[in-house]
């Protein structure tokens, strides 16, 4: 099912036509796709349910809150990765009941607000960050609920940036330190020992390093038992990748049959974290052509949405297809590149694109997830608006900054 189709020979997000919506608001803009986003949340339930479970979309990956609100409205959860985007969550009608909070570093201020929120629980990532916790549920008079992130030192087969499932990542406790810390843990009158969590990585497109990752987790919650802890909860995390340039990532319902036959005997309600596969292919940034520039052999299309607005080129070195928002038959080789002050700022390098001229719009597609939510006002330039598609409707659903914004919480 293809949300972002050609008609009439313009590229349209549903039914809205991409140039109405750049006449109207202005470039750069990311467009989302509602029915996009709805979909792959429904694929997601549907390959799970036969068995517990609960989604808990990953808010990182785009965290506007029309796109929160809308995921609360169709039942899923969040997982969180600092209090600003429990705040959201909180803010759009999401449910604390249903929020896990992740991440290597939570503040004292962090941890008070999720008890306040009353999470489902926190995924504990090192030994001090769980004395942390004990001592602010204390202090609160709070029973805090935890899971451990275990690291099964799997390789993911992914860029080295977005692994984290290895014991040379900052992430996770390794198997035989969290086992130790399970023991100490359900002794403390603070804290209900709920569940196992486990998250290797992002973009990953083979079933091979989740076998993997699943089967030490099983075997790790068998020995749990053995010693008298009972979990309720595992967490294995999201990651699971999209096409950005031809790539055949595992669909949801093959994913879910290979996590189901490994732990459909364990009796566990499996949380979720899926977040690109929710968001990323359900938008696209819409970027004016300023400038071509021809110097020598090299071809430069010059637009006007920069590093600033896209950052996963110059992060990653990622791919985003780019199409013409008029259709085209006539392609050339060019790199297109932003405003930016930086050589790194870049969209794509040496492609065959569309023939491009002063004036066109370029669709960067693939942007939905850690587009936005990466960008900056690097060089002081003032964030894109973020547009949601409903059938033949539209809706701002976050304003284009102004350069008063930029200096709004300046003295």
């Amino acid at each position: 099912m293809h949300f972002f189709p050609y008609a009439g020979g313009r590229l349209h997000c549903e039914d809205v036509a991409l140039d109405e919506i750049a006449r109207d608001v202005g470039t750069p803009v990311y467009v989302y796709s509602e029915a996009a986003m709805r979909r792959q949340v429904q694929l997601f339930s549907e390959a799970f349910q036969k068995v517990p479970h609960l989604i808990c979309y990953a808010v990182k990956a785009n965290s506007n809150l029309s796109v929160i609100r809308r995921l609360a409205e169709w039942g899923a959860g969040f997982e969180v990765v600092s209090g600003g985007e429990l705040f959201r969550v909180l803010r759009a009608g999401g449910s604390g009941g249903k929020v896990v909070f992740d991440g290597p570093g939570k503040t004292i201020g962090e941890i008070r607000s999720a008890l306040e929120a009353d999470i489902l629980f926190f995924n504990v990532e090192s030994a001090a960050e769980a004395d942390l916790i004990v001592e602010t549920a204390r202090e609160t008079g709070k029973r805090a609920r935890v899971s451990l992130r275990t690291n099964p030192d799997v390789d993911p087969g992914t860029h080295p940036y977005i692994s984290t499932g290895m014991r040379e990542h900052k992430f996770g406790i390794a198997l035989e330190e969290a086992h130790e810390l399970y023991l100490r843990l359900r002794e403390r009158p603070e804290i209900e020992v709920v569940g196992v969590t486990c998250h290797i990585g992002s973009q990953i497109t083979q079933l091979e390093p989740y076998r993997d990752a699943i089967e030490s987790l099983r075997g790790f919650v068998t020995t749990l038992r053995g010693e008298g802890i009972s979990l309720r909860y595992l967490d294995f995390g999201g990651g699971l990748g999209i096409a950005y340039n031809g790539e055949e990532p595992p669909s949801a319902s093959r994913y879910a049959e290979l996590v189901i036959e490994a732990t459909k005997d364990l009796g566990l309600t499996l949380v979720l974290e899926p977040g690109r596969i929710i968001v990323g292919n359900a938008g696209t940034l819409v970027t004016r052509v300023t400038f071509i520039k021809d110097q020598g052999s090299k071809r430069f299309i010059i637009v006007d949405a920069g590093m600033n607005d896209l950052m996963r080129p110059a992060l990653y070195g990622s791919h985003h297809q780019v199409w013409s928002v008029s259709q085209k038959a006539s392609t050339q080789v060019a790199d297109i590149v932003g405003p930016i002050c930086e050589s790194s700022d870049f969209i794509a390098r040496n492609r065959e694109l569309p023939a491009f001229e002063p004036g066109d719009l370029a669709a960067v597609m693939s942007t939905g997830a850690y587009g936005f939510s990466l960008s900056s006002n690097y060089n002081s330039r003032p964030r894109v608006a973020e547009v949601l598609v409903s059938g033949s409707k539209y809706e701002v659903i976050r304003r284009r900054e102004t350069y008063e914004d930029l200096i709004r919480l300046e003295l």
